[in-house]
This record gives C-alpha cells, structure tokens and sequence, in this order.
C-alpha cells in the first residue's frame, strides 16, 4: 500500500514562498491563478497484508507526530493498494 501525504502551511500562517511564487506568475500574466500555497510530499510505502483502517491510523499518526509541525502545518493524506 502507498501512502500519499501532503503537508501544507495552515491558511492562518502567511506562506512568503506562495506569495512570491503567486506574484511571479500574475508578472508572467498566469491570469487565473488566485492563490499557491507551498507544502511538502512524502510518499509511505506500507506492509502488504495490514488491514487498512489499521494502516490509515498509522499514516494519521506519523503525518500528525513525525511530518508536520502542528503549529504551523496541516496535512491531507491518501491511500491506493
């Protein structure tokens, strides 16, 4: 199983490197982008064989201890067999 995990900056913190990038493209005239938020990515490759709402506990619990600070960051995560 793989784990896709994206962690992104909380909507509350101000994202400088998103700005900056944002700006750049309304420069370049990317006229319909509105926002970017920058994150990071972490792909988890799981046991075969766990059972899966054991295996989403596990990913919830590294994302939330291990790969964000949950200060400042949020994170969304995905499954695929």
């Amino acid at each position: 199983m793989k784990a896709h995990v994206y962690v992104t900056l909380k909507r509350t913190v101000l994202d400088a490197q998103g700005q900056t990038v944002a700006d750049a493209l309304r420069r370049m005239e990317y006229k319909n982008v509105t926002d970017v938020r920058q994150g990071k990515y972490f792909l988890l490759t799981i046991e075969d064989g766990i059972d899966p709402e054991e295996a989403r506990v596990e990913i919830e619990r590294i994302a939330r201890e291990v790969l964000t600070n949950p200060v400042i960051e949020e994170f969304t995560f995905r499954t695929e067999a």
